[in-house]
């Protein structure tokens, strides 16, 4: 399969499959990718997504073979380039990097919520070597991850940065060896699993609108996102399990 769906326990880990071309996206690819979310957000028994590539690449961007062929649509009507970066979702996706992650893969990237990377990472838009520019996400989300001086410098350039230096500037947040990517992702996953779905759901989206508008709007899109979490079975299970010092047992409910 193009892009590979499995599960382990809570966790949902995605794969594009295209290694002998570096995963760069075609239509085909960007369907296949759009119906695994999707698969993944409708599944109530898992409630965190991994997106990783196979081989030693993690995304090579836009399939240019496929362009200039004359099949330049490499998207979706909902989810925009790949399938993903304009899809609408609820629940937290990690990227775990094996690899380079350029052009629309470094896009991808900056759709997920956060980002494991091995050493042998690398992050970049090279489009303008290429008389192009990065549209699917990349020049407004990379300065939003990165010091925009920073972003500027790769956008401008078009020259990739390492894993540890994007993860010194806090574009990646788990730096790991090659190959342990996908564990180190399926580590910090776990982390946010411990913690009540609902409410994370509707943090994770607090945070994405918050960071959009001024504090006295965001605090009022929180209190927004938080009245059906309180009034959850999970909302009473926290403090009940506190009480009776015990681990909580999350429904998503």
């Amino acid at each position: 399969m193009i892009v590979e769906y499995e599960t382990q326990g809570r966790v949902a880990v995605i794969t594009l499959n295209r290694p002998e071309a570096r995963n760069a996206v075609s239509g085909e690819l960007a369907q296949a990718l759009e119906t695994a979310v999707d698969r993944f957000e409708s599944d109530d028994e898992v409630w965190v997504g991994i997106l990783a590539g196979n081989g030693p690449v993690f995304c090579a961007g836009a399939d240019l073979k496929a362009v200039a062929s004359g099949n330049a649509n490499l998207g979706t009507k909902r989810g925009g380039f790949g399938g993903f970066v304009t899809l609408d979702r609820i629940k937290p996706i990690i990227a775990a990097v094996e690899g380079p992650a350029v052009a629309g893969g470094c896009e991808l990237v900056l759709a997920c919520d956060m980002v494991v990377a091995s050493t042998a990472a690398s992050f970049g838009l090279p489009e303008v070597k290429r008389s192009l520019v990065a549209m699917a996400g990349g020049t407004t989300r990379l300065p939003k991850r990165l010091p925009p001086n920073i972003a500027m410098e790769m956008a401008l350039t078009g020259d990739t940065i390492d894993a540890a230096r994007a993860h010194q500037y806090g574009l990646v947040n788990i730096l790991c060896e090659p190959g342990e990517a996908i564990e180190a992702a399926t580590g910090l996953a776990e982390r946010v699993n411990a913690n009540a779905p609902l409410a994370v759901r509707a943090t994770r989206k607090a945070v994405l609108e918050g960071t959009l508008v001024p504090d006295e709007d965001g605090i009022r899109i929180a209190v927004e996102l938080f009245r059906p979490v309180a009034v959850s079975e999970d909302a009473k299970e926290g403090p009940l399990a506190f009480v009776e010092k015990r681990p909580p047992e999350w429904k998503a409910r």
